[in-house]
């Protein structure tokens, strides 16, 4: 009886659990007349309070409200485009499409996105952004230069889904992204003058609509993963660019990479945990800060997960890492793609935890 009440009185949750789970009665009273719920509530330990006035489930879903019939959608993650994966390998469909009149491209320069603004959005505080949807001869220069990369990615969705035998007048409308080093506003056709590339772009593409940023972390990423990796990571030989963008094929005869399949072919993507760090109460979370973060701002705990390693795991790890709180019960939420690879961000898989301090 008294270790149970010094725990609630000290705000100690896990001591609290282990003696009720230990059977410990947590409804006996002490010479004042208070219980251990009566006096967790007085210390303004609500979090053991709401345990000790519950049925004892240990595992705070009260915390933690989990609704299994419903999807978390987060801001990169939405899929404006049907990808259409299987027409990745028919070189004569992508063809047509690049030379189809009802094509969009979308432009990098460096991996930085050409956008525009609305006009009468110009006088906004913080106006929204749009991707510029180029035309195929608005972009013809920039395509035929060597250095440029184009990928496919994907068709706009219909409310009725294509069938599977597509032909060339499909009636499909195709996205594709280029990227170029070299700076192709001269050679681009552009007809709004409130356009330009959108260098620096994190936090900046915050500002386009959640349909254009899934576009963009799709085809960022992608642009990314062929600007870092143009030789064959199995014998160092050319690669060229393959299958709408999504592999790299290696020039040289006999190379093992050539063999079955292989990893070193396709996109790479580094999972990790980004974390809202929360405690037991419910009203306080765990926030990290940089010291080139501008005032005011902060950010969730987040890091790589490592081979072999639990998404659950690697939360623990990680914020025990970066600052020193060991955590308890892990929550999955949810994921989105993110448009700045090889940043400490690369994939976020959205995780939830509620925390106590080490020791």
């Amino acid at each position: 009886m008294d270790s149970l009440n010094a725990g609630c009185e000290n705000g100690h949750f896990d001591v609290v659990k282990a003696l009720l789970l230990n059977g410990c009665n947590k409804d006996l009273v002490n010479k004042s007349g208070q219980t251990a719920h009566d006096i967790a509530k007085f210390w303004g330990h609500r979090h053991i309070a709401r345990f000790l006035s519950s049925s004892g489930d240990v595992t705070l879903q009260g915390v933690l409200p989990s609704n299994k019939s419903t999807e978390n959608e987060t801001y990169f993650s939405r899929e404006y485009l049907n990808r259409m994966s299987d027409k990745r390998t028919d070189s004569e469909w992508l063809s047509a499409k690049q030379s189809s009149p009802e094509t969009v491209f979308i432009v990098f320069y460096n991996l930085d996105p050409f956008v525009t603004t609305e006009p009468e959005e110009m006088n906004d505080i913080q106006p929204k952004l749009k991707l510029y949807r180029f035309g195929k001869d608005s972009v013809k220069e920039v395509i035929e230069k060597s250095d440029t990369v184009v990928i496919f990615l994907g068709v706009e969705k219909q409310e009725c889904s294509p069938s599977s035998a597509v032909s060339k007048e499909d009636g499909l409308i195709a996205w594709f992204a280029l990227n170029t080093n070299n700076n192709p506003t001269e050679s681009l056709k552009v007809t709004a003058s409130n356009s330009f590339f959108l260098t620096r772009p994190m936090p900046r593409l915050l500002m386009l609509n959640e349909d254009e940023a899934g576009i963009v972390a799709q085809a960022r990423s992608v642009l990314a993963w062929h600007s870092r990796y143009s030789f064959c990571p199995t014998c160092g030989g050319e690669t060229k660019v393959d299958e709408g963008g999504y592999k790299r094929t290696c020039l040289t005869e006999g190379c093992r990479s050539l063999q079955g399949i292989h990893n070193t072919c396709y996109p790479r993507v580094d999972p990790v945990v980004i974390m809202l760090v929360l405690h037991p109460d419910g009203n306080q979370c765990l926030l990290g800060r940089k010291k080139t973060f501008p005032p005011g701002m902060f950010s969730c705990l987040a890091g790589f997960i490592e081979p072999g390693e639990t998404i659950e795991n690697a939360v623990r790890r990680e914020v025990l890492e970066e600052s020193g709180v060991a955590v308890g019960p892990v929550q999955y939420v949810s994921c989105q793609p993110w448009p700045m690879p090889s940043s400490s961000h690369d994939w976020l898989l959205c995780s939830s935890s509620v925390y106590r301090h080490k020791g």
